[in-house]
């Protein structure tokens, strides 16, 4: 299938200078809990020697290029199968959970057996309202934290995935696959939840991360492609029709007062 994207904005000649890319959450509720995306540094950097991986320009220009966004919430969840034999969650910390009992799902869901990519690895999905934006062509990865050390690893991966965000922006869920089902899966509010990468087309181009209004253009833009997944397998192919309703313009940035 021929998906190739031809977004582009003749009128201003070539791109130039750095790519900016918006980020914005898709609801003001519980707002307060949500951290900035922050770019990606390892502290504290030792640029004392001269051959210190802290002054190495490909090191550099690798976490120049990742943004960070951090875990929201306290979570202790186990896994097990209830008396009928259905896959079903469990809050470990009980009564001392941060997060309430009837908010849990609201929180985190297991995701329907039949579509686990293994059979022994129960899928899980951790959902927040972290959305990015652009004006011109730019792809979004999505990747575990490499350069995080846990020292009592996850009882798994995530998902990752690419998607050009100018033509679909969308809600960025935390999804785990769960290769070890009989240990807990444990998370700590303020930790690195996953890594986020910006392509331009040009990859020479430094990124800009700027926080976006919520404009009622944007907002209206989000509604048209929001939902389709629940109706189509491949939504990929519906970039050219997105983006043949796009408005030109919807990475506002939000002012500062």
């Amino acid at each position: 299938m021929d998906i190739t994207l031809t977004f582009e904005r003749p009128e201003d000649g070539p791109e130039t200078g750095p790519v900016t890319v918006g980020w914005f959450l898709t609801s003001d509720k519980g707002a307060v809990l949500y951290d900035p995306p922050e770019r990606l540094i390892q502290r504290p950097p030792n640029k004392a020697h001269a051959k210190s991986a802290s002054r190495c320009p490909a090191v550099i220009q690798l976490e120049s290029r990742y943004f960070m966004v951090k875990c929201p919430f306290d979570l202790h969840i186990g896994f097990k199968r209830d008396d009928k034999g259905k896959a079903v969650l469990v809050n470990r910390a009980g009564a001392a959970s941060p997060v309430r009992g009837n908010k849990l799902g609201d929180v985190i869901v297991l995701m329907n057996e039949a579509e686990w990519r293994y059979p022994d690895r129960p899928t899980v999905q951790l959902l927040l309202p972290y959305c990015f934006i652009a004006d011109e062509m730019v792809y979004l990865s999505q990747i575990g934290t490499f350069a995080h050390y846990r020292p009592d690893p996850l009882p798994g991966t995530i998902f990752g995935g690419r998607f050009p965000l100018t033509v679909w922006p969308r809600p960025l869920m935390w999804a785990f696959e769960w290769h070890a089902p009989d240990q807990d899966l444990i998370l700590k509010r303020g930790e690195p939840l996953f890594y986020v990468q910006f392509e331009a087309v040009d990859p020479t181009r430094p990124v800009q991360l700027v926080e976006a209004e919520r404009t009622p253009e944007l907002v209206a833009y989000l509604e048209k492609i929001g939902g389709v997944a629940n109706y189509v397998n491949q939504t990929f192919g519906l970039f050219k029709a997105a983006e043949a309703m796009r408005p030109k313009r919807l990475l506002v940035p939000k002012k500062r007062e």
